[in-house]
């Protein structure tokens, strides 16, 4: 794995637990961390379970006993580190979003396609598509359960950087994370809808503002660019992003409306969807992740209204491996289940899924919406 920050540990968590509750064709050794302070990365490997560290990536790729490259470092070096890893042999899994540009991310479908002909598979880790109740939504709207898609609506509010006094960080600087709020977390809201809905973007309008334009610079800020000599740092990306999106044809389509927001007061990680639809409604929360709500219109109009289904049946999607139903699960438990799929489609030599082709398609969205907010919120084709 290489990176040792907030998903470094997530994505430990997930490696570390998911053999031990999956019955895997194949058993992922933790056998190498990267970050780039030794002393840190050192104490990350002994808490989180690796057994050996380095601070060079090259040299990871470069051994033979090493199959499976996990990137978990900022979106800047994302496409560097996923293409050699890709022409070396490895397996890759790559946080989202896929890279900082469109056109970092077409070189790494590029070299997905090169790995797969000699057998190296490729992700994207859109982790909440693993949240058993958004697959379950998924597999309901699949099932028809809601007729004709209508209508949805997404957003995914957080606060975090409510307080201007908070420092300048990565994230907030568009040469390392390419984007603000609209990629940090919009993206989630992009592929989620996507992936539930069963239909791609094929237009946007949006706009986007940068609330809080310059920040203090932390004590170990001082290598961020675009700091100035008060001792703050000039924020260069967005901190809200609002859209509207068409899904599929303008004939056979639907809209969708988008909010991804760091200054939602109050709201600390609300990633939410809801889809309308001719016979019925589903919508989802993140932060109640185990529940579902499901409004059924073919119920007389006397029993009608949102049921909230309690995902925890081992029926449900990735239950059975876990707890008696009723017995929550929990936002690393997403991780575990990444874990799960990647290792066994690699394993069965089978393309999981999502492909860095539909990392690609999401950065294209991405993309399109700050062309449109640019342009004074036109339409601007995907």
């Amino acid at each position: 794995m290489i990176g040792a920050g907030f998903m470094g540990a997530a994505h430990s968590q997930g490696w570390r637990v998911a053999p031990r509750f999956f019955d895997l064709d194949a058993t992922p050794e933790m056998t190498l961390l990267v970050a780039r302070d030794p002393e840190k990365t050192a104490a990350a490997a002994q808490q989180w379970g690796w057994a050996e560290t380095s601070t060079d990536w090259r040299e990871a790729i470069a051994r033979e006993d090493i199959d499976i490259i996990d990137i978990v470092t900022p979106g800047d070096s994302h496409a560097e580190i996923a293409i050699a890893a890709l022409d070396a042999g490895k397996h890759v899994l790559c946080e989202k979003p896929l890279a900082n540009t469109v056109a970092e991310a077409k070189a790494m479908a590029e070299a997905a396609e090169r790995g797969a002909k000699k057998g190296a598979f490729s992700m994207v880790g859109f982790t909440y598509r693993r949240v058993p109740a958004a697959t379950l939504a998924r597999d309901m709207v699949a099932a028809g359960r809601i007729g004709k898609i209508r209508q949805v609506r997404a957003s995914y509010l957080q606060d975090w950087l409510m307080d201007e006094n908070s420092p300048l960080s990565w994230r907030l600087q568009k040469d390392r994370a390419g984007s603000g709020a609209l990629g940090d977390i919009g993206a989630h809201a992009v592929d989620l809808a996507q992936f539930i809905t069963g239909v791609e973007l094929s237009s946007v309008s949006g706009t986007m503002e940068t609330i809080v334009t310059q920040r203090p610079l932390a004590a170990a800020s001082t290598g961020l660019s675009g700091t100035a000599a008060e001792g703050s740092g000039a924020v260069t990306v967005d901190d809200l992003a609002l859209f509207t999106g068409r899904f599929g044809s303008k004939d056979d389509g639907f809209l969708g409306s988008f909010e991804a927001t760091r200054f939602s007061t109050g709201r600390k990680n609300a990633l939410r969807i809801e889809v309308s639809g001719s016979q019925g409604a589903i919508s989802f929360d993140l932060e109640r992740l185990n529940e579902l709500d499901f409004f059924d219109a073919s119920a007389p109009v006397t029993e009608q209204g949102f049921t909230t289904i309690l995902v925890t049946e081992p029926e449900h999607p990735y239950i059975s491996a876990w707890w008696p139903a009723g017995h929550m699960l929990g936002y690393e438990h997403g991780f575990s289940h990444q874990v799960r799929d990647f290792v066994q489609a690699v394993a069965s030599a089978t393309a999981p899924t999502p492909s860095f082709a539909d990392g690609l398609q999401v950065q294209q969205v991405l993309a399109a919406v700050e062309a449109s907010a640019a342009a004074n919120s036109i339409w601007t084709t995907v």
